[in-house]
């Protein structure tokens, strides 16, 4: 699936901010203003013509975290998102780290490797994180309540209180793999509060699902005030 493009969409502030200018305009039309008004409301306009144009064409960056069990498929997602394809991988022991541009936003995407002994690590990756990105392999019955239990244990975390949650519901294609309802809740998502969530459905291999989750990751930014 390509990257669309679509006409960025304006926040209340930047409405407000286009109307000051519409305002200023015809004041300035109407009234000749002494030398220090005009001053000051040329320096005015500027700033706020500098952030209209920051808000309609700059780029905004979003740290994100990616993680789950091993063999969830992180690092596939990762090039996916990344590459438009899929690569051959290994087990992550580490990290792997890459910018995915997307709708004018920039995520700096980290997938950290889900082996039981390097769970621990995650927890080093958590500051600044403002997106979660937790992989389940849907089709693994067996071990979805570790799944839970690592998830739980990560949303604890003081410095993850105010990030926002996207579950990938991965491995869709398989025939046993649980939908996102079950994976919903397998997970418990339903008893979080006072945290933004959302589950999507995901195949890494063929890409479906992974851009409407990244739709939701964008929305989320774009609202942070």
């Amino acid at each position: 699936m390509g990257v669309v493009v679509r006409s960025p969409s304006l926040s209340n502030s930047e409405l407000a901010q286009g109307i000051w200018i519409l305002l200023f305009l015809r004041l300035w039309a109407r009234f000749r203003f002494h030398w220090p008004v005009r001053e000051y409301l040329i320096s005015s306009m500027g700033n706020i013509f500098a952030n209209l144009f920051k808000g309609l064409f700059g780029k905004k960056e979003m740290r994100i975290l990616m993680v789950g069990l091993d063999a969830a498929g992180k690092t596939t997602i990762l090039y996916k998102l990344k590459l438009g394809e899929i690569v051959t991988t290994i087990p992550t022991i580490g990290f792997n780290v890459e910018t995915v541009e997307y709708k004018n936003i920039s995520f700096t995407v980290w997938d950290v490797g889900g082996q039981d002994k390097i769970r621990p690590l995650w927890r080093h990756y958590f500051q600044n994180t403002q997106g979660l990105i937790f992989v389940v392999d849907s089709n693994d019955r067996e071990r979805v309540n570790e799944a839970r239990e690592e998830l739980m244990r990560m949303l604890a975390e003081d410095e993850l209180r105010d990030a926002v949650l996207l579950v990938f519901a991965n491995k869709q294609d398989l025939p046993n793999a649980m939908n996102a309802a079950e994976i919903t809740d397998k997970l418990g998502l339903h008893s979080l509060r006072h945290r933004n969530w959302y589950i999507q459905a995901t195949c890494a291999t063929s890409g479906d699902g992974l851009y409407e989750g990244l739709d939701w990751l964008s929305n989320q930014l774009r609202n942070q005030k």
